[in-house]
């Protein structure tokens, strides 16, 4: 009797196991061909919006006024977006497709920069002409090669799993058809490289390569690297300090620095750029209790400590409380005029004031002396351009970096419409609308400007 009861249980489990085995089988199958079935929409999708891309390049040389051209760049630009968040969903996190991802970059920027810029007063130019050409030729050989790799992977039924595993296993995947024909894909998209993008890309380009070099002062030891970071965060010896020399990928040289403090019992970590030893950021990692300062009492502690170092022309932008943490941004004041290309953010926990996080590249290649001229526009008449139905709650002068990315001097308004807040800033030479952020609240910080 105990035998066949056993026997029963015995088989029981072993249906059981086998059930739950299929089961687990059959969902992770359900897994993989759910995966299998994005990647191959994300690909076709990815063909679909080149050839777009592709053809709207080439009408808009046939274009001369400005009524189509404007309309058509834009759509170039959006196509582009389209292309790059198609390469984004396919397996190719450990496959050189940067070439590709740079093409779609470039030709984004420069349709957007044109699309936006007032064609009646500053017409399409031969070179831009020639650009746009280029572009077309480029964009040709990629849709081409694309689609050739579509067709085998319709023709043999290739699957992306397979892509994304050989991807995974080997260092060098040999011997899968998609993973060739993306290489081939990839080395079409070099010819941009040859591409004249005219004088608004090429400033762009040289601000993005040349706005390390800005920064000041010679370069520091591992030992003056430490050093200066006892100074910067006013501690005591006998804290655990390790220095080392950030990765060869940073677009700048600096110090990883990471000190085990004592006294607070937590681990501070921070950069410093070996050239001039200037503060970049700093992380205190440590448990926030319970706040007994206010957001305002924060913001005392984070200015005495900008005033500290010597970073006292600046103006609190915005505030924010995070949990038991007050976040703030400093804008550089020049004069009566916000500098919004040079900010700090600076972390306050609010159980005991210490100054947990700092953020200040933008403050350090932004610094310069410039020549700010009267506005051209009164604030009244900067006013006239609003939206009548805004109610203006705050209005300031400020530098902005704007779309074209040039700085320009604006007012800025802070202004509500029913029960939202916007943030926008008037050309105060022009009258033109730079930007408009909305706000999630009055005191939402602007990562933008």
């Amino acid at each position: 009797m105990i035998r066949t009861v056993l026997l029963t249980i015995l088989a029981l489990a072993v249906v059981g196991t086998g059930y739950w085995g299929y089961k687990e089988h059959q969902e992770k199958n359900a897994v993989l061909i759910n995966a299998e079935n994005n990647y191959q929409r994300a690909f076709h999708d990815l063909n679909f919006h080149f050839d777009a891309l592709e053809e709207k390049i080439g009408t808009t040389l046939a274009m001369n006024s400005r009524q189509q051209l404007s309309p058509a760049l834009a759509e170039v630009w959006r196509l582009t977006s389209e292309a790059h968040n198609d390469v984004g969903q396919l397996p190719l996190a450990l496959l050189p497709f940067n070439k590709t991802e740079e093409f779609l970059t470039k030709i984004g920027e420069f349709s957007y920069r044109i699309a936006i810029r007032d064609l009646t007063k500053s017409p399409l130019s031969d070179k831009e002409y020639q650009t746009l050409e280029k572009l077309h030729e480029n964009a040709t050989e990629i849709k081409n090669e694309l689609r050739k790799v579509q067709s085998l992977v319709m023709k043999e039924n290739l699957r992306w799993m397979d892509v994304e595993l050989a991807l995974a296993t080997e260092s060098d995947p040999k011997d899968n058809t998609i993973i060739d024909g993306l290489k081939t894909v990839d080395k079409s998209s070099e010819g941009y490289s040859e591409v004249n993008w005219g004088p608004e890309m090429t400033k762009i380009s040289e601000f993005k390569d040349n706005k390390y070099k800005a920064l000041k002062g010679k370069e520091i030891t591992k030992e003056e690297a430490k050093k200066l970071a006892f100074k910067f965060l006013d501690l005591k010896q006998g804290s655990k300090v390790i220095v080392e020399e950030n990765g060869k990928g940073s677009p700048y040289k600096a110090y990883r620095v990471s000190i085990n403090e004592p006294q607070s019992k937590s681990n501070i970590y921070m950069e410093l750029t070996k050239k001039g030893g200037h503060p970049v950021w700093i992380l205190q990692d440590r448990d926030v209790k319970k706040a007994k300062l206010s957001l305002y009492k924060g913001s005392e502690k984070a200015l005495a400590f900008l005033k500290a170092h010597a970073m006292d022309k600046m103006e609190m932008s915005v505030s924010d409380q995070y949990d038991n943490i007050g976040i703030y941004t400093y804008v550089k004041k020049q004069g009566d005029v916000r500098i919004y290309p040079q900010t700090i953010t600076i972390k306050v926990a609010l159980d005991n004031g210490d100054i947990i996080g700092y953020e200040g590249m933008n403050y350090l290649v932004g610094e310069r002396e410039r020549k700010i001229t009267s506005p051209k526009l009164s604030e009244q008449e900067a006013r006239g351009k609003m939206n009548p139905k805004l109610k203006i709650m705050e209005v300031h002068q400020g530098i902005i970096v704007n779309d074209l990315g040039e700085e320009v001097h604006c007012y800025e308004f802070l202004a509500t419409l029913k029960n939202e807040t916007f943030r926008i800033f008037i050309n105060a030479n022009n009258g033109y609308e730079e930007k408009v952020k909305k706000l999630d609240d009055p005191n939402t910080p602007v990562n933008s400007m």
